[in-house]
């Protein structure tokens, strides 16, 4: 009997947290029973708080299951994620036998003015290998510190967004994410954007608290906070490492870095085969008068040469001269290893992935193909995110298995109850994941994070400012604003269950002058026109402008050419224009002519 029971267990597997909601979802229970079971055990939870590994093993126990941990984490979370870092493409072909463990690479992002640029300063001038303080020459966007004898390679990026760029041109250079947060400060939405990118792409954060020193820090605020957006600090049983540091009084530096190196540890992936192929990121560029074309390669793979000849994006060169992050030349440079380059055709773009090749010939052929590709990528837009009208059609075809979702808000009392209705819209089959949430208008950093990650932003009654705008249409990324809540929420749940309502907005058509305004009798008053630009349609929708702002909007009820009815006037072309309702036009206003189309 006791066989028979033990059979009937059923298996779960289960990541390292997951909140209340799921793991009911999970066992396909009532979220009411697991939070008894956790009550039982001593454990107040909400249905929507995060619980880690063991304490829902104990629940999954209790209730006839056995859990485990998903495995492995990290593939599974870049599968999921759609895109695979740059070192895994050029280490994936490698003999495993042969991958050894390399530098980890880590950004320092965080809010502006909480002390990122100190904090790397600081962690420079802490670096004493080989008696070089202070013995940095040049700047080349990254550079390498030695800590118990290992080495650190850090990326001296602007920040997230900078982050971001270089992962919607298919890099992943990023091992580890230093998230700084000010003591006296705590997390601020910048801080917030800094979070849903890192955690987009499925990298490891560890956070510095920086200016402990200051009289006004207060850490247990800033723990709380950071609880609050889901970076649940170890000292409060959480995997998030927390580190107290002051970057002016050179506090915490060692404590940090020692950090950076036990997260490398655990990961257990970061790793390279220094014989293998070789190949890399590009982290910054510029066109010196002097050198010509300069480039800081971060080598992931392999072993770089000079002599080499590389393909670098849509460009190519044999490698002239390689420098270190001193300005002191060098021979070669293995994994994790930032240099500064010469020798190339032309300038490439920061995030362009680069590889060695046999011969000058083979990689002018190469970068020839590359040029090609880009050229049909923005043509046909092959890496556009999806819309919420072709999600389904994905999802049947077996691409999509998430909506990715960034939701900006007017007030924090909007998006809350947004946020959590979209949550329980997710499914076993299709999950809806919110990689960003914030109130304020929808920025150009939402759009490049939604971009990298193939996500929809959906705001509500907020609108993208005129730089979001144009990044969209250049990126096509989807952006849909709502005014009504529950409108939002249908759209969302259409789109999951694929019968989404085509979507329709005022085009322009046609926009004419009023040169002259004629009353007529049992008409009203005529507008007497020169059509600017397209086309006046009769029946079309009308907004009369006058300067900057809209004075009136209705529909064209009559259009004439001379004395004749007509159904359009093009450009060029006189006219006279009726607007149903509005009898007030004036010499100098603009009278636009709109029609509905179809948004694909």
């Amino acid at each position: 009997m006791g066989n028979a029971a033990a059979k009937e267990v059923k298996e779960i597997e289960l990541p390292a947290a997951v909140t209340v909601r799921d793991l009911a979802q999970m066992m396909k229970a009532s979220p009411i029973d697991v939070i008894k079971v956790l009550m039982s055990n001593g454990i107040m939870a909400n249905i929507n708080q995060q619980i880690d590994f063991d304490t829902a093993a104990i629940v999954c126990a209790e209730m006839g299951f056995e859990a485990r941990p998903v495995a492995p984490p990290e593939e599974e979370k870049q599968e999921a994620a759609g895109e695979m870092p740059a070192w895994r493409q050029f280490a994936q072909g490698e003999d495993p036998s042969r991958l050894k463990v390399r530098p980890p690479v880590v950004t320092v992002m965080g809010h502006v003015d909480h002390g990122k640029t100190s904090l790397l300063d600081a962690i420079r001038k802490a670096d004493v290998a080989g008696g070089e303080v202070g013995g940095i020459t040049q700047h080349i966007g990254a550079y390498q510190v030695v800590h118990s004898g290992r080495r650190i390679t850090f990326l001296d990026t602007p920040g997230h967004e900078a982050f971001t760029a270089m992962r919607a041109r298919g890099a992943q250079a990023t091992d580890i994410v230093v998230l700084v947060v000010a003591a006296d400060d705590g997390i601020m939405p910048q801080t917030r954007e800094a979070i849903a990118h890192a955690r987009a792409a499925h990298v490891p954060i560890i956070v510095a608290l920086n200016k402990i020193d200051k009289a006004n820090a207060n850490p247990d605020m800033v723990m709380q906070q950071l609880a609050d957006a889901g970076l649940v600090p170890d000292d409060w049983g959480g995997d998030t490492m927390v580190v107290p540091v002051s970057a002016k009084q050179k506090k915490g530096i060692e404590d940090l870095l020692e950090a950076i190196l036990l997260t490398a540890d655990a990961s257990e992936v970061i790793k390279a085969n220094p014989e293998g192929h070789t190949g890399g990121t590009v982290v910054e560029s510029e066109l010196d008068k002097s050198k010509g074309p300069v480039a800081t390669l971060l080598v992931q793979n392999g072993t770089l040469r000079v002599g080499d000849v590389v393909v670098v994006g849509n460009t190519w060169g044999k490698l002239r001269g390689m420098f270190d992050d001193r300005g002191k030349p060098i021979k070669q440079a293995g994994p994790s290893t930032p240099v500064s380059v010469m020798g190339l055709a032309a300038v490439p773009l920061a995030g362009d992935l680069f590889t060695v090749e046999i011969g000058e010939r083979a990689a002018r052929a190469m970068a020839a193909t590359h040029r090609e590709d880009a050229a049909q990528a923005l043509v046909t837009h092959r890496a556009a995110p999806m819309t919420l009208d072709e999600l389904y059609a994905r999802y049947k075809a077996g691409q999509a298995k998430e909506l990715a979702l960034i939701i900006k808000a007017d007030v924090q009392g909007s998006l809350e109850p947004i946020v959590d209705s979209l949550s329980k819209l997710s499914t076993a089959e299709l999950k809806v994941n919110i990689l960003h949430q914030a109130t304020g208008t929808i920025s150009e950093s939402d759009v490049t994070l939604a971009a990298a990650s193939g996500a929809i932003i959906i705001g509500f009654s907020v609108d993208a400012d005129g730089a979001a705008r144009k990044r969209a249409e250049a990126e096509g990324v989807d952006i849909r604003t709502y005014q009504i809540i529950y409108k939002l929420i249908d759209d969302v749940e259409k789109a999951l269950s694929g019968m989404l309502e085509p979507k329709y907005e005022d085009v322009v058509v046609g926009k004419a002058e009023v040169r002259q305004v004629f009353r007529i009798s049992r008409v009203g008053m005529i507008a007497g026109c020169q059509v600017l630009e397209g086309e006046m349609r009769r029946n079309a929708k009308a907004r009369v402008l006058r300067g900057a702002g809209l004075v009136f909007e209705g529909s064209i009820s009559s259009l004439k050419r001379h004395t004749e009815d007509v159904k359009e006037v093009r450009q060029g072309y006189e006219c006279g224009v009726g607007v149903e309702g509005y009898n007030e036009f004036q010499a100098g206003d603009i009278i636009e002519a709109l029609v509905q189309q179809r948004v694909s």
